[in-house]
């Protein structure tokens, strides 16, 4: 944890602590020439906010929705299962799947987004997968409550997530929120939360299922796109992996780890299998920005900077959207909810002309 080294909390000091996204480019940019956990600093200050107290408001009105209603979107907890009315999908609250598709608040809950979800378990299911879906009993991941500084909750919602998929029996989850991923990959095994499961993107399992030929394009789509890397299914999402070893400073300055610390420089997270999805859609160009994998520019509403700094998190798409029409394409394709959503947003109050496509949403017309 934090050494308690503040003294005094500043208006200058809580802006520069909870503005930070957290998209982690700081993080992977500092590793290469140190070990520095960058990122785990701002994670630990705002811990310490939320302890002193020192918080805001708009952070606050969306963890009590949260807390109320399980979901970050204010929303009713009993409307979270209805974007699957009428499909075809196992209920794991009463049946057994080897597999259980794990929405997301935003999937679950924005009416522009829904559809994402329904197509995914369309093609899965098309795919021949066995996948089901905790419908009403789904709840929040719990990244975003961590981000924001609220330990407490996000302990709770691994905690209970992983205690479901257990009963449940499922061997796999699989989701389309690169948020939802992130948090399983890093930050539930980084809390020490075992997950017994295979996690999986969906875009990992779709480049799968093509590659294994369960998923076959019948129509071409003619379209420029380029993608953009989501933090959360870029960065964020590569492996944690705890370290056991013993520390010793030489020379009362150089600190020599035994073992050696394996780094997480943010090189191993989710790349290339949305590209190869991209790729294998006929018709499709796929044009690549200036910044991308390791390196790609954050969409801007990560961390509860959308939920308390809009103009902000507005002008970080924007900068964005400048980067993808740069390109030449005619369309930012990425696989991240939060991004999708920022995008929409900023496009539609700076009257941009670009279109904004999951990645999903490609593939279920390629189909």
């Amino acid at each position: 944890m934090l050494e308690d080294r503040i003294t005094e909390y500043t208006d200058e000091m809580l802006d520069m602590i909870y503005k930070c996204p957290t998209c982690g480019a700081c993080d992977s940019s500092c590793k290469y020439n140190a070990d520095l956990e960058v990122l785990q600093v701002v994670y630990e200050l705002r811990a310490k906010c939320v302890e002193d107290g020192q918080l805001l408001p708009a952070h606050m009105f969306v963890i009590e929705g949260l807390r109320k209603e399980d979901n970050m979107l204010q929303r009713l907890k009993a409307e979270r299962g209805k974007w699957a009315e009428g499909l075809d999908v196992k209920d794991l609250t009463r049946e057994k799947a080897d597999v259980v598709y794990h929405a997301g608040c935003q999937y679950s809950f924005d009416p522009e987004l829904q559809d994402i979800a329904r197509d995914t378990i369309t093609i899965l299911r098309k795919a021949g997968v066995d996948v089901g879906i905790m419908g009403g009993e789904e709840t929040c991941c719990g990244g975003r409550a961590y981000e924001m500084g609220y330990q407490g909750e996000f302990i709770k919602y691994a905690e209970s997530n992983i205690e479901t998929w257990a009963t449940a029996g499922v061997r796999t989850v699989v989701t389309s929120c690169a948020d939802c991923y992130g948090t399983f990959k890093k930050f539930y095994p980084t809390a020490g939360k075992e997950m017994k499961f295979r996690v999986l993107h969906v875009t990992e399992y779709l480049d799968q299922l093509i590659k294994e030929g369960e998923i076959r394009f019948t129509k071409k789509i003619p379209i420029q796109v380029t993608y953009h890397d989501p933090c959360h299914l870029g960065r964020l999402s590569e492996p944690y992996i705890p370290w056991k070893g013993r520390e010793e400073k030489v020379l009362g300055q150089f600190i020599l780890k035994e073992p050696e610390k394996e780094v997480r420089r943010g090189l191993e997270g989710i790349y290339q299998p949305p590209r190869d999805v991209l790729n294998s859609i006929p018709g499709l160009e796929l044009f690549e920005m200036e910044r991308i994998k390791e390196y790609a520019w954050c969409c801007g509403a990560g961390g509860g900077v959308k939920e308390a700094y809009t103009d902000f998190a507005l002008w970080t798409a924007l900068e964005r959207v400048e980067e993808a029409k740069a390109s030449g394409a005619e369309a930012i394709v990425t696989a991240c909810p939060w991004c999708e959503r920022n995008f929409k947003d900023a496009i539609k109050e700076s009257g941009q002309k670009i279109a904004v496509y999951d990645l999903i949403e490609l593939v279920q017309q390629a189909i």
